[in-house]
Order: structure tokens, then C-alpha cells, then sequence
């Protein structure tokens, strides 16, 4: 189906469709510390034009929820963080596991998250010795019985739980009862996200692309944007 009439069928009867989006580097641009992160006014005030005018607007992130919130700064939307581990109920259970594993890896994980150590090496002096660590620390995950997982400079570690992005995006589509969707991310952990709107009535994926962009995620798009820029004029059709 072609892009434009994706577009026109996702926007025809809007109280009947979601429009889904990650944060950093969809809506905010990558920065090398995470806590800096910032949502432009210009893209605030879209937000809020849409969550007057869709069923769902919602924010899926792999930060936390209040973070996330903190970052976008809009009311009147959902926020769902920890790349959707924060609505699984077997979560809390691994809390305490990961916070042990944090204390055996010596690189900094990003402060506040309790089901998902990220650690961040972009800021890195030496990037290789960096991921040279870290490739250690995903192997002791795995012999662990954690997930792994690598993003835009970025280690994850997560509980072994079949919950994601894409099962956070089902769960807030079939929540609400809708059948049309769009969906815009810009990693690895974003394609679990466009696999949840499989089986919709209509589904958008937007890939937001850099040079450190997946280029799974390119593939598997229906629109393909070049940026938090390129996505605000997208998100204006809407």
C-alpha cells in the first residue's frame, strides 16, 4: 500500500487510531548524556494537538515512564517506560537481580531505571575499550539468564520476560479498542514495536534514521524519516 494512503487511512477517522512514538532520537535528538535530552516547544505543541485530536497518543521509551514525562513535557498522553517491562507484573521480581549485576560491571549504568540497566559508553574517551568491556558484561548477562541487548551506543541488560516495545504497542492499541496505528522509533529495540502492529486494520511504522540507525529498521518501515525534524513536518499531516 502506498505511504500516502497509509497516511490518509490512519487520519480519516482519528478518534479511531493511536499514534505511538519513542523519545530519544524520534522525538528528542541523541545527545551524548541522556539526562539532556530535550523535546523542542515546536514538537510539544504538535503533541498536544494530537492528543486533542487522536484516541491515543503515547510515548513508548526506554527510559522511565516519569522520565519520559519529564523529557516530553506534555499532559494528556500515556507514558510507558522501560521499553514496556513497566506493565508486566513479573518485573518487579528481577529488580534486585539486576541491580546485583549492575554492581559487577564496571561501567556506569544510567541512574533511576530498576528493571533495565543501560549503559552508555557514546560520551566514551575510548569507545573501543569501551564496548570491549561491555561485550564481557553481555556475556556474563546471558550466562546469567538475562537479555542483552545492544542499541545506539548503548548496553541494555534486561529481564528474561517476553515484554518489549511490541507488547507494550499491543497492549495500549487493544486497550483502547482501536485498529489503526502509526509507530515511530529509531533503533533496534523500536523494531519489536513495529512487530506489535502486526495484524491492524492499518499500521504506519516510521523509521527515524541516522547513520547509527538499524538498517532493519529502514527495511521494515512503511515511511522513513531523516530525524526529530523530519518527523515533526510528519507528525503535521497528521
Amino acid at each position: 500500500m502506498l505511504v500516502g494512503t497509509l497516511l490518509e487511512r490512519l487520519t480519516e477517522d482519528p478518534r479511531a487510531a493511536a499514534v505511538l512514538l519513542d523519545v530519544d532520537g524520534t522525538l528528542a535528538p541523541i545527545v551524548a548524556q541522556p539526562e539532556l535530552a530535550v523535546v523542542s516547544a515546536e514538537a510539544r505543541t504538535e503533541l498536544e494537538r494530537l492528543a486533542g485530536r487522536y484516541a491515543l497518543v503515547a510515548c513508548v521509551s526506554g527510559r522511565t515512564a516519569a522520565d519520559a514525562a519529564r523529557i516530553v513535557g506534555v499532559s494528556g498522553i500515556r507514558y510507558v517506560g522501560e521499553h514496556g517491562l513497566e506493565l508486566d507484573p513479573a518485573a518487579d521480581e528481577w529488580a534486585g537481580r539486576l541491580a546485583a549485576f549492575a554492581d559487577t560491571v564496571d561501567w556506569p549504568s544510567e541512574s533511576g531505571k530498576r528493571l533495565t540497566l543501560a549503559f552508555h559508553y557514546r560520551a566514551a574517551d575510548d569507545q573501543q575499550s569501551a564496548v570491549r568491556l561491555l561485550r564481557r558484561a553481555a556475556d556474563q548477562a546471558l550466562a546469567e539468564g538475562l537479555r542483552p541487548r545492544w542499541g545506539r551506543k548503548v548496553l541494555e541488560v534486561r529481564p528474561p520476560l517476553d515484554a518489549d516495545k511490541g507488547t507494550a504497542v499491543r497492549r495500549l492499541v487493544d486497550g483502547a479498542g482501536l485498529h489503526r496505528a502509526l509507530y515511530a522509533g529509531d533503533d533496534a529495540t523500536d523494531l519489536d514495536a513495529f512487530h506489535g502492529l502486526n495484524g491492524l486494520d492499518v499500521a504506519v511504522r516510521v523509521a527515524v534514521v541516522s547513520d547509527e540507525s538499524p538498517a532493519e529498521l529502514r527495511a521494515a518501515a512503511d515511511v522513513v524519516v531523516g530525524g526529530p525534524d523530519e518527523l515533526l513536518e510528519l507528525l503535521r499531516q497528521l
